[in-house]
């Protein structure tokens, strides 16, 4: 009898389970009805894109590329660019055991589950993140490299900034929403430019299709590898507020184009958005490269937004959120919207005159609160470094010695004068000291290694960057004070390079861990 009972009260609860998976499966089905079909008919997302030819640098086709919109996994594409930096430094290693801190483990999914206490190796974390978007992997590697997620985000903002991003704020490494966090399709394909011409070694880990991790494989979300022709990475995304987003790049017959798409719907329609895109403009694209590489500066100033820029940006945000979808929806591609063709290029500045003179440095110490991942010479040293000036890049050129022409970014000694385009010199202040040499002009080129408050550290950079580069024996080592939210900054800048001679300067300079950017004169 107990024995019946026993089968009885188990029928019972077989029942129950049955009916309770009946009425979800119901309640699935009619997620699907007319309601829901019409919330997500009006999910629109706030669209916007671009398409950049990668080796001249133009910008072929954009739409609201300028706008803001919250990065969402595209964020780990900053945080694999600060791993593959550390990587290349030989800071950190493939095989190096990255530990799980309560904290990683309790991001939302997507993630690996990871637990803490445990350890992942750092070729196993690049390709979770790659594939599945690991969450909890992302702050993993960014409390490794930034001691807390805090930190790292702002190694991630400043780094946005040396690599011209100037509409991209970080506040983490995942990607969650936050309601500061932005950027905008302009900046994403400045960064997948960035890290496909700073890492390639690193790069192709972008292409991986599938990931296997304790028994378990994982598909890329890039659906486009493999489906489209040439596109071998990089990354997509999806917050409410911005819809499916994806950067990616393809490459066909020596062209190569990055397109950005924020807005989709669906994962389905940002694929169909992009690959429009690409489609439309790989033909079209330059063979020939053309576009000097994309480089690194240094701009501490603008690390952290204004406050007043933090408010315009998040009500702009604000403006373009979108309701929550409540079922996928169809999607019809849009034809492709004209944009701007105007290059991505650096912010041009202008030709100094400069003074000679001698320095002692001790140190480097970059103007940052990251100074455990900053460069630093082993030892001190004295240099001499010869015609340093400093001069204010908003103010007004010195006056010109007799003879002198225009310049094209200034006004320049007569023996120089001829080298240069004629323009419209710029007007002397009324007390300014002689100018007693100019930089070398001639190279039309000029590299930028850092940005600093005080002018000690800036003369400081010059030092030793003209002690790593043998390409800047002859340079001109000059600062150029500016101002940036009403404070000092000092460039460190040389002058008087050719584009080779610029170019292997930044090459040997980021071989030992100083930035540099390099710029047309």
């Amino acid at each position: 009898m107990s024995s019946g009972l026993r089968w009885g009260a188990a029928g019972l609860a077989l029942l129950f389970a049955v009916t309770a998976f009946a009425g979800d499966a119901d309640a699935r089905g009619r997620r699907h009805g007319p309601r829901v079909r019409a919330a997500a008919a009006a999910y629109q997302p706030p669209p916007a894109s671009i398409v950049v030819d990668a080796n001249s640098g133009k910008v072929m086709q954009a739409a609201e590329a300028d706008s803001p919109r919250h990065p969402a996994s595209l964020t780990k594409i900053m945080t694999l660019y600060l791993l593959f930096e550390k990587l290349e430094q030989g800071k950190i290693k493939m095989t190096t055991d990255l530990p799980v801190s309560p904290h990683a483990a309790s991001q939302a999914p997507s993630k690996l589950a990871l637990k803490p206490g445990e350890t992942i190796k750092v070729e196993t974390a690049i390709r979770a993140i790659v594939t599945k978007s690991a969450n909890d992997v992302a702050v993993i590697v960014a409390e490794a490299l930034g001691g807390d997620e805090g930190s790292f985000a702002k190694l991630m903002t400043a780094k946005a900034r040396a690599l011209g991003m100037k509409n991209t704020t970080y506040y983490n490494a995942s990607g969650l929403p936050h309601d500061e966090q932005y950027t905008t399709a302009r900046d994403q394909a400045q960064l997948g430019r960035a890290i496909f011409e700073r890492f390639p070694s690193y790069y192709r880990y972008f292409s991986t299709r599938s990931f296997d991790f304790r028994g378990k494989s994982m598909r890329n979300h890039n659906h486009l590898l493999g489906q489209v022709e040439g596109v071998d990475g990089i990354k997509t995304g999806y917050v409410n507020a911005s819809g499916f987003n994806i950067v990616t790049s393809a490459a066909r017959a020596g062209k190569r184009v990055i397109a950005v798409v924020f807005g989709g719907r669906t994962a389905s329609a940002r694929d169909a958005k992009v690959t429009s895109l690409i489609e439309s403009n790989i033909n079209i694209a330059s063979a020939k490269r053309t576009a000097p590489p994309v480089a690194e500066g240094v701009e501490v100033a603008d690390a952290a937004p204004a406050p007043e820029e933090k408010k315009q940006t998040a009500a702009a945000l604000r403006a373009t959120a979108a309701p929550a979808p409540a079922a996928p929806a169809t999607f019809e591609p849009a034809a492709p919207a004209l944009g701007s063709t105007d290059p991505i290029k650096p912010v041009t500045v202008k030709t100094v005159t400069v003074h000679a003179g001698n320095m002692k440095t001790a140190s480097v110490v970059p103007a940052t609160d990251h100074r455990k991942l900053s460069p630093t010479p082993a030892s001190a040293s004295t240099a001499t470094v010869t015609n340093i000036t400093t001069v204010k890049g908003e103010a007004p050129a010195l006056p010109p010695p007799p003879g002198a022409k225009p310049g094209v970014l200034g006004t320049l000694p007569a023996k120089f004068a001829s080298a240069t385009p004629d323009a419209v010199p710029l007007p002397a202040p009324a007390a300014a000291e002689p100018a007693k040499a100019a930089p070398r002009v001639s190279g039309g080129w000029m590299i930028q290694v850092g940005a600093f408050p005080d002018e000690g550290e800036a003369k400081q950079r010059l030092n030793a960057a003209q002690s790593k580069a043998k390409e800047l024996s002859k340079a001109d080592p000059f600062t150029e004070r500016v101002e940036k939210n009403h404070k000092p900054l000092f460039r460190a800048r040389f002058a008087g390079l050719d584009k080779d001679g610029a170019e292997n300067a930044c090459k040997n300079l980021k071989r030992s861990e100083i930035p540099c950017m390099v710029m047309k004169n």
